[in-house]
């Protein structure tokens, strides 16, 4: 286990009544634990974004999310992570990075985004109508097919232990096919880092982080669910409830 992951509280919660059991990642219910590592976490965030070049109070927010653990030696700390990527390629070392290893198949996933800007490279340049159409078809087809490659180097352990892609999962789920980007929500990153390293999930929580300019249904420092369409069958194969989604609350966000 890698220690640079770990965020120690700040706060003393030596008087809090944690629960064992981790809350409903699609309730609107965030318990008072997460509240303090959110909040501690966003402290972090002030101040480690001011190396990532990018304004969040004028450009476009970005999802964030945290995951109270309790060690193996009966103390907690938390976790922390973004959703997707951080803008312009930022790094943050303290951040659980993807479940995806870009390193596999010998960096297929980078060169097969390369070929992708080279025909639409070849587009922009094409004069010919039919030349283009034919261009991007193979672009589509080129995407697709790199797309399910993708979900297939993607695994996900659940709390048994036993480990599935992301096509298999959303198979087995009735869902059908994965939404683009399945897989890099906060949420199953910070779960999956969790199993494991044989730290138990005790509270979990997402928060937007930044301006509402273009996305209107969020809100700056508020509370929200996981989301629906890319985290609920992974979510519920990993905590094996395959009910957790239908055993939300109603309502989209907490203050």
């Amino acid at each position: 286990m890698d220690k640079q992951f770990l965020f120690n509280f700040k706060t003393d919660i030596s008087s809090f009544k944690i629960s064992s059991n981790l809350n409903n990642p699609f309730s609107t219910s965030i318990t008072e634990i997460a509240k303090i590592a959110a909040k501690e976490f966003q402290e972090f965030i002030s101040l480690e974004s001011k190396k990532w070049n990018y304004d969040f109070g004028t450009q476009r927010g970005k999802m964030f999310g945290i995951l109270v653990v309790k060690k193996q030696d009966n103390t907690y700390c938390y976790l922390g992570t973004v959703s997707g990527k951080l803008p312009k390629n930022a790094i943050c070392e303290k951040f659980i990075p993807s479940v995806f290893d870009e390193s596999v198949d010998d960096f297929f996933i980078n060169k097969g985004m390369k070929k992708l800007s080279d025909i639409g490279n070849q587009i922009k340049k094409a004069n010919n109508p039919s030349e283009i159409i034919s261009l991007k078809e193979k672009r589509k087809q080129k995407s697709v097919s790199l797309q399910k490659q993708l979900f297939k180097n993607y695994y996900f352990l659940n709390l048994s232990g036993k480990q599935k892609n992301i096509l298999e999962i959303f198979d087995e789920s009735g869902h059908g096919k994965p939404p683009a980007a399945s897989g890099e929500c906060a949420a199953p990153k910070l779960l999956q880092y969790a199993i494991e390293n044989q730290l138990k999930p005790i509270a979990l929580t997402e928060f937007w982080w930044g301006s509402s300019a273009e996305n209107k249904e969020k809100e700056n420092r508020a509370y929200y669910q996981a989301c629906k369409n890319r985290c609920r069958p992974i979510l519920e194969y990993m905590l094996e409830d395959t009910e957790l989604y239908n055993k939300k609350e109603e309502g989209t966000k907490t203050q």
